[in-house]
């Protein structure tokens, strides 16, 4: 066999199929070829796409298409047998089995090094699980499609897929299947037996998603990975404070970049082939708080965690056992692996202040409640992202975030004052009885937030009229600045091995701190930037462009789907020069494969 077509048909761990090679256009031109002559069939459309997708699947994650193709068996015959259950009873047992079989895939491949290291710290014994288990792509996504598939199904609002190449197709649409948007049944199933259509106007705003993918992919996210926030994180001792905060923050562009690049590419392929996915983004860092923040960022995953984890756990209505079990298991476990006293005070001043509030204020017990409910929530959507504390600790700052914005939020002004410039002065004085770099990063970031709280209300009680637009800049320069901090411990956590993950990312994410938290040498930074200065304009030209207005995008997006087809052409030609440009010579994965 031709070496060509060995490369065409056989998986190759060092070079998997993805959205920005070239190998995947001419993929995807061979599907639409093929899609052309069989579109108004709909079961052959289906049929042919679900075996495509298969493929594709095969071309990025090899011999783990069989995870992929038990998955979608087990749901399948699960959600039939659920839905002919007589009794009660009956669907429960299935629903468990089924989403117990979901589940055990992948705690398996993405939880056994995690599980392992808890339990060889909490006993001191050695766990030993065989040398080495890869993580299949996408076992997060097409997991939980599964579950929400089945838990909709229980709850009866909508009935079971009858044909298995459908729901086949369903579960592994290959343009959303490695990295979602996480498609619910009930916005996609419908789709199936629907007749293709794809409008002239429809085709263009297709071919822009692709590209606006593309661009935000290649250049707002691998270039300055590659060049600059790589490198830092990989040695963060070796560069100065000034330069691990500017890679920091450039993280915060490169992940979204590199994320919602996928979700538009993923959203123009799929409308091209004539299927509509949910949008997954709506400019998140234009969020003026933690929860607002939620609300706009991986959209579907935060759906997804609210109707299938949040509300079952009581949700803003009550605390159920789950509620307390999970956060009091977190809270233990920490405790037992840092064997630090401090943590175990900690832990308990805070269960004891909220048992006190809810025995002497009653009508408080409903607050508490659901903002347990919302810690928990955090703290499993964090596991879910990675099989390491620093994931955990990273989704416990969100849902902290949510929960200070909650209490902050209905304060008056003048108590803001007073409780902003005490917490400032006790971070100051802790740097200095204290030394730590997290200390000095707290005061400095509380400092300036004082100032801003104390201007703010000095001007409002002198009968100065709010400025709307300055409250807004300083409420989303806030949040972006929380944000960012908290995506540390992501970054640290992410590209890593799970056998590995756990202690490398915890001294990723120390070592930087401690850079970012110490001496500066400010007479560096004019130099610094010449060195980056390339680097330092694209951030700067990222966050610009995501800061325009909805109402502009969308008119130049209908400007570019509205040009005639030889002007269009001409347009997508001359970005992809410009593109190809900036491929780097090592092709960078999606960030979001590994989840």
């Amino acid at each position: 066999m031709p070496q060509w077509i060995s490369n065409i048909l056989y998986f190759n761990e060092a070079q998997p199929l993805l959205f920005t090679q070239g190998e995947f256009w001419l993929f995807l031109m061979v599907v639409m070829c093929f899609l052309s002559m069989i579109h108004h069939r709909i079961a052959a459309r289906n049929a042919f796409l679900f075996g495509m997708s298969i493929f594709f699947y095969y071309k990025t994650s090899g011999i783990f298409t069989l995870a992929l193709l038990s998955a979608i068996v087990v749901s399948y015959v699960f959600g039939l047998l659920m839905h002919n259950a007589k009794s009660v009873s009956l669907k429960k047992t299935w629903l468990t089995i089924g989403i117990l079989y979901a589940l055990s895939l992948l705690c398996y491949f993405k939880y056994a090094y995690f599980f392992a290291d808890v339990f060889t710290q909490l006993s001191g014994n050695e766990f030993t699980i065989v040398e080495q288990i890869l993580l299949p792509v996408g076992i997060s996504f097409y997991t939980f499609q599964c579950i929400s598939y089945l838990m909709d199904i229980y709850r009866q609002k909508i009935e079971p897929v009858r044909s298995i190449l459908d729901f086949g197709f369903y579960v592994s649409f290959f343009p959303q299947l490695v990295a979602g948007p996480i498609v619910r049944a009930s916005d996609f199933v419908q789709q199936l037996q629907r007749p293709f259509s794809l409008s002239r106007r429809w085709f263009g705003i297709a071919v822009f998603w692709i590209l606006n993918g593309l661009i935000k992919k290649i250049i707002l996210s691998d270039y300055i990975a590659v060049n600059f926030i790589d490198r830092v994180f990989a040695n963060p001792t070796l560069y100065d404070g000034f330069e691990n905060l500017l890679a920091l923050f450039g993280y915060s562009l490169q992940v979204y970049a590199d994320f919602s690049g996928y979700t538009d590419i993923a959203i123009g392929v799929a409308l091209m082939m004539g299927f509509y996915l949910p949008k997954n983004f709506n400019a998140p860092y234009k969020a003026q708080n933690a929860p607002n923040f939620w609300k706009r960022w991986h959209i579907s995953l935060s759906r997804w965690l609210q109707d299938y984890l949040y509300i079952p756990m009581g949700g803003n209505r009550h605390a159920t056992f789950a509620s307390y079990a999970v956060i009091i298991g977190m809270g233990v476990v920490a405790m037992m692996l840092t064997r630090n006293v401090w943590v175990a005070i900690i832990l308990m001043l805070i269960a004891a202040v909220c048992a006190i509030c809810m025995l002497v204020r009653p009508d408080w017990k409903r607050a508490i409640t659901t903002n347990i409910n919302a810690t928990n929530t955090m703290l499993l959507g964090g596991l879910w992202h990675g099989a390491s504390w620093n994931f955990v600790i990273w989704g416990g700052l969100n849902g902290l975030g949510m929960i200070i914005y909650k209490l902050w939020h209905p304060l008056r002004r003048w108590t803001r004052v007073v409780i902003i410039t005490l917490l400032a002065s006790l971070t100051y004085y802790a740097s200095i009885t204290i030394p730590h770099p997290l200390w000095n990063i707290a005061y400095i970031w509380l400092g300036i937030t004082m100032i801003g709280t104390i201007i703010s209300s000095i001007w409002r009680t002198c009968g100065g009229e709010e400025v709307l637009w300055s409250r807004r800049a300083w409420n989303i320069a806030q949040t972006f600045v929380f944000i960012t901090f908290t995506r540390l411990f992501f970054r640290a956590g992410s590209n890593l091995n799970p056998e590995q993950a756990n202690e490398q990312a915890w001294y990723t994410a120390t070592s930087m701190i401690e850079q970012i938290g110490g001496h500066w040498q400010t007479q560096l930074i004019p130099a610094i930037l010449a060195q980056h200065i390339g680097i330092v304009y694209l951030i700067i030209m990222g966050m610009i462009i995501h800061w325009i207005g909805d109402r502009t995008k969308r008119r130049y997006r209908i400007v570019f789907a509205s040009m005639p087809l030889g002007v269009m052409a001409i347009v997508v030609v001359v970005i992809v020069l410009i593109l190809y440009q900036f491929v780097t010579t090592d092709m960078q994965k999606f960030i979001y494969f590994q989840f």
